[in-house]
């Protein structure tokens, strides 16, 4: 656990940088832009990146062999440039030079996002992989909380200090990872696994980019990562985060003009959910490995489904606190399991590819919730958004419900012999 501790470090600045990203930058743009709606496209531009370039970069890095290991290199390259860049971005000096920046910000971010992630489960054993995405989503957490406090104050002492503190921070968090983590001494998959325990390890030669003589690792191909068993979970998570992303983008609006609260007390309400998030992480985590992913997360996904029928009933601010605040508990059941459940239906040496899919599906829900829910509102009032979340939540249980598969064997081989 020491070492997922110091590679949350790495969680910990992407969620720090996108947070002040996402807190500060519509205020530069609403300079230039006076749209809301397109001011709201341009802010997910990491979103289409996402979909395109972070199941590349995660196929590409299962397959990098290097004297740094598969996942460190892309680590090395995208963190500074994204350093750089996020620093740069309150230097624009117009419209064209804004976004050009925001754009070659998230590229770089798109560089390392995957591979950073995919290092939890190459240095953890399967079984204690619900444990560790609890500590690094943990961390995570700390780092958004971190960026929407300190960062609000540094905003108001110049906006450009937010954004060259999260540069810094980024470079302090790729020394810490680079300097202590090490593929080749801390992998799951080392020279002390048999190669028999590995599929096509004779074939290959390949294990994960350690030192010593290999031929390249074959081509791991995306569709055939989508088996039954896959497909059916990444249903469920593409319909669970439409129901979380509709609801954290409109929210303060649904607050606002649903219930009359004011946009401080909207946001603040907000928080509480959050707050129960990184609170519920790593507990969530423990429950995961002790009664298993996939049930811990149809815990969460029918909690949350309860919670977002209520939420639609709440007339009291309390109330409606309360409920959020269950409902950020049972987010953590949901989301703090399904990343290391989508890597253990498959084989070890497709993990960073099963991390680039997981990062295309939840990129996919960002960009179609929100306008889907904002035109049902449109069409109707601001009371069907906790109702469409509802409805959005009963699919991912659909989905999870036709999932038939077991995770792999070899996974526990892999475990038994780390």
């Amino acid at each position: 656990m020491k070492k997922v501790w110091l590679l949350g470090f790495g969680f910990f600045s992407i969620s720090i940088t996108w947070s002040l990203y996402n807190a500060f930058v519509p205020f530069f743009l609403e300079k230039y832009v006076h749209s809301v709606a397109l001011i709201s496209f341009m802010m997910t531009i990491d979103n289409y990146f996402a979909l395109f370039l972070q199941p590349w970069i995660g196929n590409r890095s299962d397959r990098t062999t290097s004297r740094f290991g598969r996942r460190m290199p892309y680590l090395m390259i995208g963190m500074p440039l994204a350093a750089v860049l996020t620093m740069l971005i309150p230097f624009h000096t117009g419209l064209f030079t804004l976004l050009l920046f925001m754009m070659m910000m998230n590229l770089a971010m798109s560089l390392y996002r995957s591979p950073t992630v995919a290092l939890m489960p190459d240095i953890t054993p399967e079984p204690q992989r619900t444990k560790a995405n609890g500590l690094i989503n943990f961390m995570g957490g700390v780092g958004s909380i971190l960026a929407f406090g300190a960062g609000s104050f540094l905003y108001d002492v110049s906006p450009v200090l937010p954004f060259v503190v999260a540069g810094l921070i980024t470079l302090m968090c790729l020394y810490i990872v680079s300097r202590f983590i090490r593929e080749d001494r801390d992998g799951v998959i080392g020279p002390a696994v048999n190669a028999a325990a590995i599929p096509g390890a004779e074939r290959n030669s390949q294990v994960t980019g350690r030192s010593g003589p290999m031929d390249r690792p074959a081509r791991i191909s995306l569709t055939k990562q989508l088996d039954r068993t896959t497909f059916w979970l990444l249903a469920a998570i593409f319909f669970w985060f439409v129901a979380y992303q509709g609801v954290e983008t409109l929210f303060t609006l649904y607050g606002k003009h649903h219930l009359g609260l004011s946009e401080q007390a909207a946001s603040f309400s907000l928080t509480f959910f959050s707050l129960a998030f990184v609170i519920f992480a790593i507990p969530s985590g423990w429950l995961g490995g002790r009664f298993g992913k996939k049930n811990i997360i149809i815990l969460g996904v029918c909690g949350l489904m309860a919670v977002f029928a209520l939420v639609g009933f709440a007339e009291n601010v309390l109330l409606l606190r309360g409920l959020l605040l269950l409902g950020g508990m049972f987010w953590a059941c949901i989301n703090i399991n399904s990343y290391p459940y989508v890597v253990a239906t498959g084989d070890e040496e497709s993990i960073g590819t099963r991390t680039g899919i997981y990062y295309l599906v939840s990129s996919l829900a960002a960009i179609t919730s929100p306008p889907l829910l904002g035109l049902l509102i449109d069409l109707t009032d601001y009371s069907i958004l906790f109702y469409a979340a509802t409805v959005s939540m009963a699919f991912a249980l659909v989905c999870l419900l036709m999932m038939k598969g077991r995770v792999k064997a070899v996974n526990t081989a892999y475990s038994k012999k780390a």
